[in-house]
């Protein structure tokens, strides 16, 4: 099936007991069971599983053409749970450009096992090969990323990751798997923020793992969010299941609202630079073009002028929102080096947008006014 029929019917059977076509939500959070702990219904405790996070981790791998998924409470509980999972003096290799809290997770928390993150261009295919050597156990890429909106080539890392027997792990985030499906083109397995365009309304928390196989790895990870509980709730899961049913039409508008927007901005004097894969302009337009059935609703922009122009242009928006995260109906603006904490890497010249679905004449019309 395609992706638009799967986001519709994957984990959504008519409920058995009462038909309904809706999906219930199971909010209990323990299950009946026989007096020696025997399953009657194949459920114990909510931490370990409930009917519902069922259905949206079904439905989750469906869309991603994944053997099994894991739904979690957030997109770092999701990035922690995978990475923890490691040996202790594993060594990995995460991207330059990337979201922070990950970055964070990997220089604070993670060398206390002793696992060393390597810092790497993932667009340099040469650079990744050589921080390679001498052994890794996985590499870690957003693409695009968080928040210059580059493009990595996801076979041509598969291929660098399985020949040094390592996992490749994609944050398909920015994507959806609407647009990319790094499964289908050797990664083994893929991250999501569900907060964002699965959620889609700005109204729930949630990160997903789901995975090309279900073999050692997944049980350890499955075993790791059981005990640790980074579980996420039925409701949660319930929304996120929801979001799953209109997610094709909305990555459509969000990607023609951004092809608009992008376009605008690329012709604008103050301006010096915008980054969306859609553009030919952009250094990795052909290998996005390659991968990616559309190239999203985020871009991230350079002011001429530097930090104090950026801000003047966010501080004067009225339709877009100065406001974190992204994927929402609504359109976002956000300096990202102001919220990156104390050692920001983002460029203090640089908005990332989040292109919402209002028309995008009234976007355009707002940064106009708001570029002067």
């Amino acid at each position: 099936m395609r992706p638009e029929t799967l986001a519709v019917h994957a984990g959504a059977e008519p409920d058995a007991a009462t038909g309904a076509v809706a999906p219930p939500i199971h909010l209990s959070t323990t299950f009946a069971h026989g007096p020696a702990a025997e399953r009657i219904a194949g459920y114990e405790y909510q931490r370990e599983g409930s009917p519902t996070q069922d259905r949206w981790e079904t439905a989750l791998a469906a869309l991603e053409g994944g053997a099994a998924a894991l739904a979690f409470a957030s997109g770092m509980a999701a990035i922690t749970a995978m990475l923890e999972t490691l040996p202790n003096d594993a060594r990995i290799l995460i991207p330059d450009d990337c979201y922070t809290g990950l970055r964070v997770l990997a220089h604070e928390f993670l060398g206390r096992r002793g696992i060393v993150a390597t810092v790497v261009d993932m667009g340099d295919l040469n650079a990744v090969r050589t921080a390679s050597a001498g052994g890794i156990a996985l590499i870690w890429v957003e693409t695009p990323s968080n928040p210059r909106l580059q493009v990595a080539d996801i076979a041509a890392l598969a291929q660098i990751a399985h020949a040094h027997g390592a996992a490749l792990v994609c944050d398909n985030t920015f994507a959806s798997p609407v647009l990319q499906q790094p499964l289908a083109l050797g990664a083994d397995v893929v991250m999501h923020s569900t907060t964002k365009y699965f959620g889609g309304h700005s109204d729930v928390l949630g990160g997903a793992l789901v995975f090309a196989r279900r073999d050692a790895h997944f049980d350890a990870v499955a075993h790791r969010r059981y005990i640790t509980g980074a579980i996420l709730s039925p409701f949660s899961a319930w929304l996120l299941l929801r979001g799953c049913r209109s997610l094709p039409a909305r990555m459509a508008w969000h990607c023609r609202n951004a092809r608009v927007v992008a376009e605008f901005l690329a012709r604008h004097a103050r301006v010096e630079r915008v980054n969306w894969p859609g553009l030919p302009t952009h250094p990795n337009h052909a290998v996005a073009d390659r991968q990616m059935r559309d190239f999203g609703g985020m871009l991230s922009v350079a002011i001429r002028g530097g930090r104090e122009a950026a801000l003047a242009v966010a501080s004067k928006v009225k339709l877009f929102t100065n406001a974190t995260s992204l994927g929402g109906c609504e359109s976002l603006i956000e300096h990202r080096a102001s919220v990156e904490g104390e050692h920001p890497t983002s460029p203090q010249d640089l908005l990332r947008l989040s292109v919402g679905l209002e028309h995008p004449d009234d976007l355009v019309a707002d940064l106009a006014q708001a570029l002067g």
